[in-house]
């Protein structure tokens, strides 16, 4: 049976992608069931995560933070400044990001390293009805914030100054 040319450019682009993507999520692959229990009511009682992109290397980035976040129950949604770490990251490349969830202050003095931890992908989301649906999310969360940012939130993500990124779980 002969390979038809469309194939073969297919087959070796999938080859080369999966030989880019890194050791520690190819070893760990995302779990049928989204979240362990422990992880997923820490992910709906939590206010805020701690996030890191992960560079080329393999290294956490000397960029962290701590943020607020929604969760749909299988992707995580940051709602950042466009020009921030954050969204410059998966634009870079760099969409490898580790996350830890629990909410223990500002990251600088918060001993964060030591909560759960999911390694996660992350994306630049633009489609607008799920924008619109993380912008209602981050309302319910965050309904005393959300009298303040909300409309902030709405017009840079409608300008461009602020970007929504997605970070999809690939292990835990």
């Amino acid at each position: 049976m002969a390979i038809k040319r469309r194939k073969l450019l297919q087959y070796s682009l999938l080859g080369s992608g999966i030989a880019a993507f890194p050791k520690l999520f190819a070893e760990k692959p995302f779990p049928e069931k989204p979240f362990p229990e422990k992880i997923g009511s820490t992910l709906q009682s939590s206010d805020l995560i701690y996030l890191t992109p992960i560079q080329t290397n393999g290294q956490e980035s000397s960029c962290q933070a701590e943020i607020w976040f929604v969760w749909d129950g299988l992707d995580i949604y940051v709602c950042t400044k466009t020009a921030s770490w954050r969204a410059t990251a998966p634009r870079l490349g760099l969409e490898h990001t580790r996350i830890w969830i629990g909410d223990l202050g500002v990251w600088t003095k918060a001993k964060y390293k030591e909560l759960p931890r999911i390694e996660a992908v992350s994306s630049i989301i633009e489609d607008p009805m799920t924008v619109h649906k993380s912008l209602e999310m981050f309302g319910k969360k965050y309904p005393l914030g959300w009298i303040r940012w909300g409309s902030t939130f709405k017009k840079e993500l409608a300008s461009g100054e602020r970007s929504l990124v997605r970070y999809r779980p690939v292990s835990i």
